[in-house]
């Protein structure tokens, strides 16, 4: 079920000429952590002046969009969709910052079904679960970590360094008491 809407999506995508990356729990699934997820949440490499674009796609898909998209999108960045033949619901988070535009374009093709869906590497993904700082994402990264004990956390403390200094926030603190606990 989850792949096919992969397919779906990643082609509808690519056709549009939108940038993308699969972030969330469908990523954590791929670098092998175990996880129940009932969504699929996408990084779109554009701003909301690509709203119409990304609408022509959710239309293509069949998919429902669950808000008014104007104001919504506007306020949050976020495109709540439902694929309504699944009840699968997808989060399409609209981004254009020099780091999210960076990490699209390090994000890695995998084989879904017959189709190449790009995947945020392991490193983004974690970056990106310390940054939301929900339980549900730190304990995700305690078991990527776990799984991938390969991980480059030098580039991950790097990145986290720059998101400190620009929102005040104890990013890279959070990442290091986590890579201590995985390793005890």
């Amino acid at each position: 079920m989850f792949a096919a809407l992969l397919e779906r999506i990643a082609t509808a995508l690519e056709g549009a000429g939108i940038p993308y990356m699969v972030i969330g729990g469908q990523a954590v699934l791929r670098y092998g952590e175990a996880r129940l997820t009932r969504d699929i949440d996408l990084t779109l490499g554009v701003d909301v002046d690509r709203l119409a674009d990304v609408l022509a796609v959710t239309r293509e898909c069949g998919f429902e969009v669950l808000v008014d998209p104007e104001v919504f999108v506007r306020e949050t960045l976020v495109l709540p969709c439902l694929d309504p033949g699944s009840g699968i619901r997808l989060d399409l988070l609209f981004s254009f910052t020099h780091y999210e535009r960076e990490a699209i374009a390090r994000a890695e093709p995998v084989l879904v079904g017959a189709t190449q869906v790009r995947f945020a590497t392991l490193e983004d993904l974690i970056i990106h679960k310390v940054i939301a700082g929900r339980p549900r994402d730190l304990e995700d990264v305690r078991g990527l970590l776990l799984k991938n004990p390969g991980v480059a956390t030098a580039f991950i403390e790097g990145r986290l360094e720059e998101f400190a200094l620009a929102m005040g926030e104890p990013f890279v603190e959070r990442f290091r008491q986590i890579l201590r606990d995985s390793r005890l």
